[in-house]
């Protein structure tokens, strides 16, 4: 397959990147075309809005089924 999205040469640059990045954050901010950017980072936000989701929902393991339904559709 070809296109931009596709490119044998493109994809395989950008794991170069991904890999000499690997272990240093610093270059991972700056590397390439988004593939090295920090995975911490956007862990550490999905896991701030599933917190604040939580806290919403009143903060107990056991939730109405239906309560839970209705949050996951503004997702």
């Amino acid at each position: 397959m070809c296109g931009p999205k596709f490119c044998s040469m493109k994809i395989t640059q950008d794991v170069r990147i991904n890999a000499a990045t690997l272990n240093d954050p610093d270059k991972r901010a700056v590397a390439g075309s988004g593939v090295g950017m920090s995975v911490s980072g956007v862990i550490e936000d999905g896991m701030a809005q599933m917190s604040a989701k939580f806290k919403e929902m009143g903060s107990s393991v056991y939730l109405d089924a239906e309560k839970v339904k209705a949050s996951n559709r503004v997702l």
